[in-house]
């Protein structure tokens, strides 16, 4: 019996249509377009409205995919949802989006890796496709986090926007798609980057002085930044020589986006040209599980990586978690 790989089969995104740009943060914190420009390299970021939420944006961009792959979605078996900001606790995001666009035959379900979510699921994906436990699944990466972001908190509030990317995965006997992934996780460092759901430790509540609501995310920001330009770096390298591919060999390498300084930084360790490594955060901000995604579905709109052609997505997140995705489009 031959092996069996994961095909991308379709790509989609959704972005709301609020633009929060710059001129909007300098009106309600101490902070400047210069600042936020040389300091994180973002412009605008996307805000959904009060009453929409990741299962609607999920929704929106499962069906671009859907639509880009030409399939249906009754013929997906499988819906994997990676977010960090659920509408509801239960039922899962995956759940509401299988409601939403009718694949009544797909099991669903989330998971949480934070920023690292969508390269989760594709790793989690790939390997129920291998299997043969499932023939098509649809991989999402949604995230509201201006839902919960503090806007007293000038250090966090510019980096944050909202949007959803999704991926549909087939089943193929041809060896294409997903050839190798690295995940990796490091709890002992999960107080850098934190956002309190049942519990808020004492630690949590000083970190959060001008909030009366501990449901929002804080960072540490430099710890971070140090974290995730080593940890792209390595996770790049390492599943580019899993699969025996040389990194001055791929055509593209789709990194999170949570600052242009880190992915600068990522790309002078791996010695890379600029034309090499995808960068979007200008126009959305850091939107968790959902950058690569829609990252991964601009660079194929703009025509940066085409059929054939090898690329890595990779990423770092809350947890502290990080993984990398070589794929052959």
């Amino acid at each position: 019996m031959s092996e069996i790989y994961a095909k991308i089969a379709g790509v989609g995104k959704y972005l709301p249509e609020k633009i929060l740009d710059n001129a909007y943060f300098e009106s309600i914190v101490e902070t400047s377009d210069e600042w936020i420009t040389k300091r994180v390299g973002v412009k605008e970021r996307r805000m959904s409205a009060p009453d929409e939420f990741s299962s609607d944006l999920g929704a929106k961009a499962a069906e671009a995919a859907l639509n880009d792959a030409g399939m249906t979605a009754e013929e997906i078996d499988l819906i994997i949802l990676a977010t960090v900001s659920p509408e509801m606790y239960t039922p899962s995001v995956s759940c509401m989006i299988q409601s939403k666009i009718g694949a009544s035959r797909a099991v669903a379900f989330d998971i949480n890796a934070a920023c690292s979510g969508f390269i989760f699921a594709v790793s989690t994906a790939n390997m129920f496709i291998k299997s043969g436990a499932y023939k098509n699944a649809l991989v999402i990466g949604a995230d509201t986090l201006t839902k919960i972001t503090e806007y007293k908190d000038r250090a966090t509030c510019v980096l944050f926007g909202d949007g959803a990317g999704a991926a549909v995965l087939t089943a193929t006997s041809e060896k294409t798609g997903v050839l190798g992934t690295v995940l990796g996780s490091d709890g002992s460092q999960g107080n850098l980057l934190t956002c309190c759901g049942l519990k808020a430790s004492e630690e949590d509540t000083e970190r959060r002085p001008f909030s009366e609501n501990k449901r929002t995310i804080w960072m540490d920001g430099q710890a971070v930044f140090k974290f995730a330009v080593k940890t792209m770096e390595s996770a790049t390298i390492e599943v580019a020589e899993k699969c025996g591919v040389k990194v001055d060999d791929l055509n593209l390498i789709i990194p999170h986006q949570a600052n242009k300084r880190i992915i600068e930084g990522a790309r002078k360790r791996l010695k890379l040209d600029g034309d090499k490594v995808f960068c979007n955060v200008e126009k959305y901000g850091n939107m968790s599980a959902a950058c690569v995604p829609i990252a991964l579905c601009e660079a194929v709109e703009q025509g940066r990586v085409k059929r054939g052609e090898k690329l890595v997505i990779v990423g770092f997140g809350g947890g502290l978690t990080w993984g990398s995705a070589l794929i052959e489009l």
